[in-house]
């Protein structure tokens, strides 16, 4: 599901890491995969390692760690970002239920300015979306009760917050269920118009 446009990255990776780095088609956005190693009793799950995620550009600290819960099917939240100063890196990762992630590429000059890549992140499959700086995001629930976990290189800037609106015509986000809530703050986020030019990052 979602948009594909433009090249992907070569990957360098240690052979015993415990992740898999997938580019998307836009670049500086990979879904990472977790390994987990287990055994009778459950499993051990590396979440993040600085120095493994520096090969996909991950190379300033986490300043902020964020917990969300959605309780009922359907809700779409976002899409959000920051403006620079305060731009951020995400790691987004689903532990409980399944939600369907979305990253839109916002970046001034971008080659895919404006495409989007979505995917479903869940608890059983431990995958997650790693949006670097310059991406609006946004994510509905497929299921009931999901929980969400953010890891951010810039804390949260209320000033320098910007916004897209999840039904945006231009973005073209397509929602895979009907859309059942969404938040009044965040039904009051503008469409893009044509004066738009994109983030520096």
């Amino acid at each position: 599901m979602g948009q594909w446009y433009g090249q992907v990255e070569n990957l360098e990776v240690k052979p015993n890491s415990r992740f898999n780095f997938q580019p998307t088609s836009l670049a500086g956005l990979f879904v990472v995969e977790r390994k987990p190693i287990g055994d009778a009793r459950g499993f051990l799950c590396r979440f993040f390692c600085a120095e493994e995620f520096q090969a996909a550009g991950w190379k300033k600290s986490i300043v902020q760690i964020n917990h969300t819960c959605t309780v009922k099917k359907g809700a779409v939240r976002g899409l959000h970002f920051q403006y620079p100063p305060h731009a951020e890196r995400k790691l987004v990762s689903c532990l409980r239920g399944e939600v369907y992630d979305v990253a839109l590429d916002v970046r001034k000059g971008s080659p895919t300015f404006l495409r989007w890549h979505g995917e479903i992140l869940s608890a059983a499959n431990r995958k997650s979306l790693l949006i670097p700086e310059g991406f609006a995001h946004g994510f509905q629930t497929l299921v009931d009760d999901c929980e969400l976990i953010y890891l951010h290189t810039a804390p949260f800037c209320e000033g320098s917050e910007g916004a897209i609106h999840c039904a945006d015509p231009r973005a073209g986000v397509v929602w895979p269920i009907p859309v059942t809530d969404i938040s009044e703050r965040d039904s009051r986020h503008s469409f893009i118009d044509h004066s738009f030019q994109g983030v520096d990052v």
